[in-house]
């Protein structure tokens, strides 16, 4: 099967720079890669092709030959233009190197970017819904005042690591195989500080704590989070700092519960008030309401008041409140009161289904069940 062209492979013009090829490169490189797709071997076969269409393009003598000649000028088993496309370890140490750093194409190793932190802040139920400012200590490691985050000692600086000629990394060869790891002589630093900043001893970074003022939006939820970008720790050597993550916990509420932007809450009413009907006093986040009870209400009942809820920290929307009413029975009654229930039960005898049609109707059904059961 004949060879795909170079830059089509790479999806790039004849004219286009290294720079650009580069790009198209890692794009490939990242998408094909064999730890993303293990055992695709389509994806293998595709890796292996834009390495080679990459290292020919990236060679100006290659590149001049391919040109000219096409595959025939850099296949070396017809004796044009020069050497083939490496082994599979070479692929995977210009992975490596090329896209995360410190590959054998030369380049400085990059310093570690700091790493991100987390915060677990708990909020009240008023405090997540009305949102607030907070102010938060933060134990984080901090660039170095005394170096300036550079390590070396003030009117110093760090030289090339000669082992590894600033890469950070060396390349051990065992037969077919290439394995890279971390220079043991700057331990993957690519530079040796010889006089070490005398406050942070060579790394750059201190313990310190921060106070931060963070808005917490209204509506907030547990599980949210909020990203302070730049508020984690200090990158390695003045690398760029990491991310600061706020995750949001909610405390319980003795009175609501909270469902996505809508409350709940249970309403204890009277056996009069549910039988006679009325209005009680029902509690919000903004105060107490009136709500309209209609006679012959039935316990467990729901009552939703509009707009009384949580407005979404997404968007403009407002939840309601649920109100489920109770039925509270009395209780430590007088004999006054126990006689008079007495004779209000006796007015009912008799008329059990016109009163209570769901208990009328349940033990009818019991009774039927056990018919049925016997015959």
């Amino acid at each position: 099967m004949s060879k795909r062209d170079f830059y089509e492979v790479l999806g790039v013009g004849r004219d286009a720079s290294e720079r650009e090829i580069k790009k198209a490169y890692k794009r490939l490189a990242m998408k094909y890669h064999p730890d993303r797709n293990p055992g695709d071997k389509e994806a293998e076969k595709n890796f292996k092709e834009a390495k080679e269409a990459y290292e020919i393009l990236t060679d100006s003598d290659k590149k001049a030959a391919y040109d000219q000649f096409g595959h025939a000028g850099v296949d070396p088993n017809r004796g044009g233009g020069g050497g083939g496309h490496g082994d599979f370890g070479d692929i995977f140490g210009d992975v490596f190197g090329d896209i995360f750093g410190g590959g054998r194409r030369g380049g400085q190793r990059q310093a570690a970017r700091g790493s991100d932190l987390r915060y677990n802040l708990e909020l009240s139920l008023e405090e997540a819904v009305r949102g607030l400012t907070k102010e938060l200590r933060i134990p984080t490691l901090a660039a170095c005042d005394s170096c300036d985050g550079s390590g070396a000692k003030k009117g110093t600086q760090a030289t090339t690591c000669g082992t590894c000629h600033g890469q950070g990394q060396v390349q051990m060869r065992q037969g077919f195989f290439a394995v890279q790891q971390a220079c043991p002589t700057c331990h993957g630093r690519g530079k040796i500080i010889k006089d070490p900043c005398n406050k942070c001893h060579g790394d750059g970074r201190v313990e310190k704590s921060k106070t931060l003022s963070v808005k917490i939006p209204a509506g907030v939820d547990n599980g949210d989070r909020i990203r302070l970008s730049g508020e984690g720790e200090a990158g390695e050597f003045g690398a760029p700092p990491g991310d600061l993550y706020v995750q949001v916990s909610v405390r319980e509420h003795h009175i609501f519960t909270r469902d996505g932007n809508n409350l709940y809450c249970e309403v204890p009413i009277s056996f009069s008030k549910a039988a006679l009907g009325g209005e009680i006093e029902v509690p919000t986040l903004d105060g107490k309401v009136s709500l309209k009870i209609p006679a012959e209400t039935q316990t467990g009942r729901m009552f939703r008041l509009r707009g009384k809820g949580v407005k979404s920290v997404r968007s403009h929307a407002v939840g309601d409140l649920l109100c489920k009413v109770v039925m509270e029975t009395p209780v430590k009654l007088n004999d006054k009161q126990k006689e008079l229930l007495r004779e209000f039960e006796a007015t009912l005898t008799g008329e059990s289904k016109k009163h209570s049609p769901k208990a009328e109707g349940f033990f009818d059904g019991v009774k039927k069940f056990f018919q049925d059961l016997n015959s």
